[in-house]
């Protein structure tokens, strides 16, 4: 070999070296992006999806947990056994379990973590998931016996919940600002407005992930979405917030476009103690007076599945109910003339940022508008939505998604923002509760979904799909969304 054929193929080496070595540093991170910042990263205490959408499985777990396909599995619990009269689960936790923080994670605290979720003062969003809990004893420091006050054959799924994560008791101060936990991933810094990242955890108890770090991008405008997709600034859009964009990236090689299912009951919210909505005939007008397809063509592109409940189409146990409150404008003005509103009245639709609320409420409006209902739009950024809304109660309408799992208990809590309260709907939720057969467990959600669609609590609107957009190489991303999260342990970059 001559000199200059050994240097050519020397240099060649050392770049092709120095190009591996930068994709291989590539390929241990990933930046995604997200329509929403959350408010806070605490998932105990709020019920913002931005929230579980960072931390869940990543920085936080629970006993049991969800996989992408909806299943529930074991996560800090390795089993469990539960008693023959179905009141006391006896949880093992896995061994070998830190906080971020180095602290042993143990029954202790798992007994803090339920014991706060159900104390009176809990700011807890979804303390109805705890409710049944009569007392937590850590009977060894990898044993804790559950108590409930009746059977509840839902009670794993109930603890694979954001809000049922656990906690390190010390961390508590400062949670919502520098969350501990013991996910595959830890806190690294939050830049508002901007950006929150996380680094792999070295010393997490399970298989390591593939990626090393990564980073969530807040990009709330659909124009500059799609600018960030289209530049390869951001490596994954988790529920792309331009429908209409879809195609263009399904045609480009460089990408890959995910469309699936979530949880996500996207609703008219309805304000049930507040008049005129107070009143059923009311409420049924408004129902009627919504075009549900011309809502999911208008504003998300024909991405949508119409619902006539508070109930996932996907689900087995779903009831189609949109004949319940079919389109019908002539009706909805009858109904309306019959309840003393000939002439219609005017009320407030707080639109929150994402796309099907702000786009879909405009089109809605205009639907009201034709049967003499007119609704001042009043748009609201994600914080306003969950101060004024959510927790004071104080609006007319709303859009909103429910991306919780199975949450049609929600309906049995007066308290709740659309302040529906129904003796009937209350204790059937006990019934189903205390209810472990399937077959039976399916008639009792089809009678809950029947009840609250003729009761027209909200205008039931559509099932949100999940609509994301990432780089051609990213693997490992969940199709569908069970709950919100953005699971990094499973992703990774393909070769």
């Amino acid at each position: 070999m001559t000199k200059f054929m050994f240097r050519t193929f020397a240099t060649t080496l050392a770049v092709g070296a120095s190009l591996l070595a930068t994709q291989a540093l590539a390929k241990s991170d990933i930046t995604i992006a997200m329509q929403l910042e959350p408010p806070h990263l605490d998932p105990t205490s709020a019920a913002a999806q931005a929230i579980d959408s960072v931390v869940y499985t990543n920085i936080f777990e629970g006993l049991t947990r969800f996989m992408g396909d909806g299943s529930v599995v074991p996560g800090l619990a390795e089993s469990w056994e539960i008693s023959d009269d179905g009141t006391v689960y006896t949880f093992k936790l896995r061994d070998g379990v830190t906080f971020h923080d180095g602290t042993t994670m143990d029954a202790e605290d798992v007994k803090f973590t339920l014991d706060r979720a159900t104390a009176e003062d809990s700011a807890n969003a979804q303390k109805a998931l705890f409710a049944g809990i009569e007392s937590v004893e850590a009977l060894d420091p990898l044993t804790v016996k559950v108590t409930l006050s009746e059977p509840n054959g839902n009670f794993p799924f109930n603890l694979a919940w954001g809000d049922a994560v656990i906690v390190a008791p010390d961390s508590i101060e400062n949670i919502k600002t520098n969350p501990i936990g013991t996910g595959a991933f830890s806190f690294d810094n939050w830049v508002q407005g901007d950006s929150i990242t996380l680094n792999r955890n070295p010393n997490y108890w399970g298989d390591q992930p593939a990626l090393e770090t990564a980073t969530f991008k807040f990009i709330s405008d659909p124009t500059a979405a799609f600018a960030a997709m289209m530049a390869e600034d951001v490596d994954v859009f988790d529920n792309f917030p331009a429908p209409e964009n879809l195609p263009q990236f399904d045609a480009d090689p460089r990408f890959q476009v995910l469309v699936g299912t979530t949880e996500g009951e996207t609703i008219l919210s309805t304000n049930n103690k507040q008049s005129p909505f107070d009143d059923i005939l009311v409420r049924q007008a408004v129902a009627h007076a919504i075009d549900r397809q011309a809502i999911i063509d208008g504003a998300m592109f024909g991405y949508g599945t119409p619902i006539g409940t508070h109930f996932a189409p996907h689900h087995p146990a779903y009831v189609d109910l949109t004949g319940e409150s079919a389109y019908d404008p002539e009706q909805a003005k009858a109904l309306l003339a019959e309840a003393g509103f000939e002439n219609g009245f005017e009320t407030t639709l707080h639109l929150p940022p994402p796309s099907y609320a702000r786009r879909g409420g405009e089109i809605v409006a205009a639907q009201l508008a034709e049967v003499g209902i007119t609704a001042e739009i009043i748009n609201v950024e994600w914080a306003q939505w969950l101060e004024s809304v959510f927790r004071g109660k104080d609006f007319g309408l709303t859009i909103v998604s429910h991306t919780e799992p199975m949450d049609i208990g929600i309906y049995a809590r007066p308290d709740y923002y659309f302040q529906y309260e129904s003796t009937d709907f209350q204790a059937l939720m006990d019934t189903l509760n205390a209810t472990t057969d399937p077959d039976e467990r399916s008639r009792l959600l089809g009678e809950a979904q029947r009840l609250i669609s003729t009761d027209y609590v909200n205008g039931y609107l559509f099932q949100l799909a999940k609509l994301g957009v990432a780089k051609a190489g990213v693997q490992g991303l969940w199709a569908n969304a069970p709950t919100a999260a953005i699971d990094l342990t499973q992703i990774s970059w393909s070769e």
